[in-house]
């Protein structure tokens, strides 16, 4: 029953991105085909640089969870929270990264749900003019640029939730895109912090069995 529902709800949420895309007028749609675009090009550009930024926090985080394990007492608490901390973050960057990755792994159906995002906005020539704005500028500043754009436009709470069918396009828009920008300047942090703390944590582990 559960698996039936869940097809159901699946169904009900295409045939509601269905209707909408169907009301997309021919200047939303090359706004949306352009904006696409330039965020696809943008996520490949940056898929192997975002993998080795996650990956240089990692042993890091590793060492830290080894040394915990083998501190003694209230040390090896405080190390292995510190460690499941900087787990969290990393986790949460290549979850985000992966679903991003997938967002833009077909451009047509990004582009039609851009242009469904923009349609469901109170303000359909103010959203689009600023999104039309996007284009320069490549990596991560399209992210920031996105973020910015979006901070002159006037959204409501209806048009948060109307959004939430759109699997790929919510991604680039709020309020998950301020999140991915947060979570990536998090991720950039955690690579000096993991070091510091995976170094404080073996001096500690080491004076602790002296």
């Amino acid at each position: 029953m559960k698996f039936r529902q869940t097809n159901s709800l699946g169904s009900q949420a295409n045939a509601a991105v269905g209707g909408f895309a169907a009301r997309v007028d021919g200047q939303t749609g090359e706004v949306a085909q352009r904006v696409a675009g330039v965020v696809t090009v943008a996520v490949r550009v940056l898929r192997i640089p975002t993998a080795i930024l996650w990956g240089l926090s990692v042993p890091f985080i590793l060492a830290t969870f080894v040394l915990g394990v083998l501190a003694d007492g209230g040390l090896r608490i405080v190390i292995l929270i510190a460690a499941a901390l900087m787990a969290a973050v990393s986790a949460a960057f290549w979850g985000r990264r992966r679903r991003i990755i997938w967002a833009v792994a077909e451009p047509d159906k990004l582009a039609t749900e851009l242009g469904i995002m923009i349609s469901l906005s109170d303000k359909v020539d103010e959203t689009r003019g600023a999104l039309s704005q996007i284009a320069g500028g490549g990596g991560w500043r399209i992210f920031n640029r996105l973020k910015g754009v979006w901070g002159g436009v006037s959204m409501t709470g209806r048009w948060i939730d109307g959004i939430g069918d759109l699997q790929r396009a919510r991604y680039f828009a709020p309020p998950k895109i301020g999140t991915t920008v947060t979570i990536a300047v998090a991720a950039f942090w955690l690579v000096p912090v993991s070091v510091l703390v995976a170094l404080f944590a073996m001096i500690g582990t080491i004076a602790g069995s002296a």
